[in-house]
């Protein structure tokens, strides 16, 4: 069965990424091979509609299942048309979510688990980063927390970088 799963970096030790469309990359993974593909998210840096854009991608990668720490309105309305099941994983690393998932465990999202707009901070395109945090950690896992800072730092260098290189 192919999956995605939202992730914080390219690699399954990244963390579930609390933001649907907003995420930095996407894991597909084969659960009967248990290989994976690590692609960037298109749809991230969106002025607006990440969500359906991204959603949509998914779908057309025949995706048959979705984990994420959360999910908005408008691309759990393009997973539910499509019959693509999704579920919710919070503070754990890609791989301990898939392992989950094989062992039924994760919780199937019933409908969205976040408004229009949370990935951007807060609603109405007020910009990345402002308003509301995203889902938060366990306080008790360190070593979680700062892997999330880590791939936090690897985002932004990477996003300096294209800046840079399109200002060149």
């Amino acid at each position: 069965m192919k999956i995605v799963v939202s992730a914080s970096g390219a690699n399954l030790e990244a963390l579930v990424d609390p933001r649907f469309g907003r995420c930095p990359c996407y894991i597909f993974v084969d659960t009967d091979t248990g290989t994976f593909e690590a692609q960037q998210n298109a749809a991230a840096m969106a002025g607006g509609g990440a969500g359906i854009q991204a959603a949509q991608a998914v779908v057309q990668s025949r995706a048959q299942a979705v984990i994420t720490g959360n999910v908005g309105p408008n691309a759990f309305q393009v997973f539910s048309a499509a019959g693509v099941p999704v579920y919710t994983a919070r503070g754990m690393s890609v791989l301990q979510a898939v392992e989950a998932f094989k062992a039924g465990t994760l919780p199937s999202a019933g409908g969205a688990t976040g408004p229009s707009h949370a990935g951007m901070g807060g609603g109405g395109g007020s910009g990345m980063g402002a308003g509301s945090p995203a889902a938060p950690v366990p306080s008790n896992d360190v070593a979680a927390l700062k892997q999330e800072v880590a791939e936090l730092r690897k985002s932004v260098a990477a996003l300096l970088q294209k800046i840079d290189d399109s200002s060149k």
